[in-house]
């Protein structure tokens, strides 16, 4: 007889009394993996142990299947009744045959056409859902989608945002019971107040709206926890927008009919600047719990009160049942980018403890009869002092998913070690001003040349949350070295690693026992499902970072190929073979670097271009590297992709405002960046571009 675990069970009577699973019961034994979260506790975790510790290194390439569509492949699929469905790009959603291979069709909403400035956040899609037979994605655009999973033909599409605004969709969509949720990001370029919206299934039709903030208390309030939130925000923040956008992880709770959010950081991220006189800033930085039906506030609880560092809490929610002082707790697992580690009591929303898992100097540590932090206060940049934080905005962990597997009793981290100089931005506070236009707009300065943190470092960590500590840690070069986790019933640990390979690792004591090749960086989180009674793993391959790593060789935006890989047992398939070329820094010698320009160029680069070539000017493969392209050299061929926009549909977005000036500025900016690349690095080749700078 079939022994289930009590979370199996909670969630087996949800689909029996009100249908929260849809017309996937399979989903309970782990045949499918219907949302982001996967089939068990959003915990990324799978009962599934056909593949384990002792048949892994069995392990084949079934199929793969090229990904046509950019910008971005950080995304995860799901899997139902044997058909693997994904979106890549801009939300470009492929229904497969999870077990072949073969394209059964394909969904394209044409987001890039619809965009426009909102092109300038620069990602794809995260993630997609599954429910009652339809597919659930967002575009960048706002729209939410429902299509026909049979068919591929869209059933209904409901805006989320509001015309004109700075908001965009690139996470995945939540469904419980007949609701699908979705939130937006977009704080960091505009005035954005964040929410969560829930809407019917069916129709598309509005059910509810939560906002993570106050708005203006002159309009009144939405409701009670509205009320109670602008209680602790100062002056105008209103006029700021606020922030608060829950842009990724959520979680559904069966036993309490609740959905949880993760909500994201202040618009601007500086405090001082938004909330001049301090307070909590409710509800940023936080975990609320929702009444699913309603989206009635029950209770939160708040990671960072008054966050200054983008240290935002949208990372991933997770449900479990853990032994904690001999005694059996009803949990909510959580380990958001400040670099803390949470177990929280999932009825409640009250801290039973919270521990760092990466070097934090933010704050000693978090008072567990409080909840708050013990913060130092120097680390909150006081005015005319720039400060050196860990963690940096990257966060400790990001958006590569961690996993929690109930058998081993160990949670699964992506982290990063990374450390971010803060300081205000130059000029009186109270006349700050969010840039016009969707460009990176934060309440930061610029801190002195000569204040930077240590070199970044990142790892697998294998955490026990019960005992709130370390069992073991692989260490990975790169500021990002590893992807998204999932973990099985099989004692099977799964992920990807920024240098090329997907690995199998044993979940108790992280012993890699299989690995394969992929030919570019694995950052999205694996998903494990059956099809035609077999086990099979899928992952989307393709590198998703803006700025260089920090690996040995960065990967290049045109000599890589995202793909679709899925295993399964015995697998004999084969990738084409692969060559890394290097492509050479493009230059010529008879351009001269003019100071004043490069310094304009700087400054445009920083609010333009940054989030997609790189910070330093230096691609990690999700966009070209603009040192080794010979299109900046040439000033119209910039006029024509900057100002005209004839790479939109490549995900290129349009800069109509740009004048010749800070164009030239630009040209001149990523030549001091080439050769600078170039003193620091001679054995860099050169090819060589004719010069029509101005």
């Amino acid at each position: 007889m079939r022994k289930w675990s009590g979370q199996v069970l909670a969630i087996l009577a949800c689909a029996l009394l009100s249908g929260c699973l849809g017309d996937s019961p399979s989903v309970v034994d782990g045949a499918d993996w219907p949302g982001y979260g996967g089939p068990v506790d959003e915990a990324h975790y799978s009962p599934l142990k056909e593949i384990d510790t002792g048949n892994a290194a069995k392990l084949g390439l079934a199929w793969y299947h090229d990904i046509d569509v950019g910008p971005s492949s950080l995304s995860a699929p799901v899997a139902v009744d044997g058909v693997l469905y994904f979106a890549a790009g801009y939300s470009v959603v492929h229904a497969m045959d999870a077990a072949t291979g073969k394209e059964l069709w394909r969904y394209d909403p044409e987001a890039p056409k619809a965009a426009g400035h909102k092109l300038r956040a620069a990602w794809g899609s995260r993630g997609i859902a599954y429910a009652n037979g339809l597919i659930f994605t967002g575009t960048i655009d706002g729209r939410l989608i429902a299509i026909d999973a049979k068919t591929g033909k869209p059933r209904w599409s409901a805006m989320t945002i509001e015309p004109d605004d700075s908001r965009y969709i690139t996470g995945a969509p939540w469904v419980f019971g007949d609701k699908v949720a979705i939130g937006h990001g977009g704080a960091d370029f505009g005035p954005v107040r964040g929410y969560v919206t829930a809407y019917d299934q069916k129709t598309g039709k509005q059910v509810w709206r939560f906002h993570t903030v106050p708005g203006n208390p002159a309009d009144g309030f939405e409701n009670k926890a509205m009320e109670m939130a602008a209680k602790t925000w100062t002056g105008e923040w209103w006029k700021y927008g606020g922030g608060g956008t829950a842009w990724n992880a959520m979680a559904y709770d069966p036993k309490y009919n609740r959905i949880y959010i993760g909500v994201g950081n202040g618009a601007p991220w500086n405090q001082k600047i938004r909330s001049p006189e301090g307070g909590d800033n409710l509800f940023l930085c936080s975990i609320i719990a929702l009444d699913a039906d309603t989206g009635e506030y029950v209770w939160h609880y708040q990671t960072n009160p008054g966050e200054t560092w983008d240290f935002n809490s949208a990372m991933d929610i997770e449900l479990a049942e853990l032994d904690i002082d001999d005694k059996k707790r009803e949990v909510l697992l959580h380990a958001p980018k400040n670099g803390f580690f949470y177990v929280l009591d999932r009825e409640t929303g009250k801290l039973i403890s919270a521990e760092k898992i990466v070097p934090v100097n933010w704050a000693d540590r978090i008072d567990v009869e409080t909840g708050r932090p013990v913060e130092r206060p120097e680390a909150r940049y006081p005015a005319g002092k720039a400060t050196i934080v860990y963690p940096s905005p990257y966060g400790a962990h990001n958006v590569e998913a961690m996993s929690f597997n109930p058998g081993t009793g160990l949670v699964y981290i992506p982290v990063l070690d990374q450390g971010r100089a803060y300081t205000d931005p130059s000029g009186p506070l109270a006349e700050w001003k969010h840039l016009d236009g969707q460009r990176l707009s934060v309440g930061t300065g610029t801190p002195p040349a000569d204040l930077k943190p240590r070199p970044a470092s990142s790892a697998l960590l294998a955490w026990d949350p019960a005992r709130q500590r370390e069992v073991w840690r692989r260490p990975y070069p790169g500021m990002r070295g590893g992807g998204g986790t999932a973990t099985t019933a099989g004692n099977l640990l799964l992920q990807g690693r920024a240098a090329g390979e997907f690995t199998v690792m044993a979940a108790d004591t992280g012993k890699v026992l299989w690995s394969f090749d992929a030919q570019t960086a694995v950052m999205a989180q694996p998903i494990t499902y059956l099809a035609g009674g077999k086990q099979y793993i899928t992952v989307i391959a393709g590198s998703r970072f803006q700025g260089a790593a920090g690996l040995e060789r960065e990967w290049n935006y045109y000599t890589q190929q995202w793909r679709v890989l899925t295993f399964a047992l015995g697998g004999t398939a084969k990738l084409p073979p692969a060559e890394r070329v290097d492509i050479p820094i493009a230059e010529d010698p008879a351009f001269k670097v003019l100071p004043s320009r490069a310094s304009l160029g700087e400054t445009v680069y920083a609010q333009r271009c940054s989030i997609c070539h790189g910070p330093t000017a230096l691609s990690g493969g999700a966009s070209p590297d603009l040192l080794r392209s010979a299109m900046p050299l040439n000033f119209e061929a910039m006029k024509t992709v900057l100002r005209e926009g004839i790479l939109i549909e490549r995900g290129m977005p349009r800069f109509e405002e740009l004048s010749d000036e800070e164009i030239v500025g630009l040209q001149h900016f990523i030549r001091k960046r080439a050769r600078e690349m170039q003193a620091a690095d001679p054995r860099a080749s050169v090819s060589r571009g004719h010069n029509e700078g101005q």
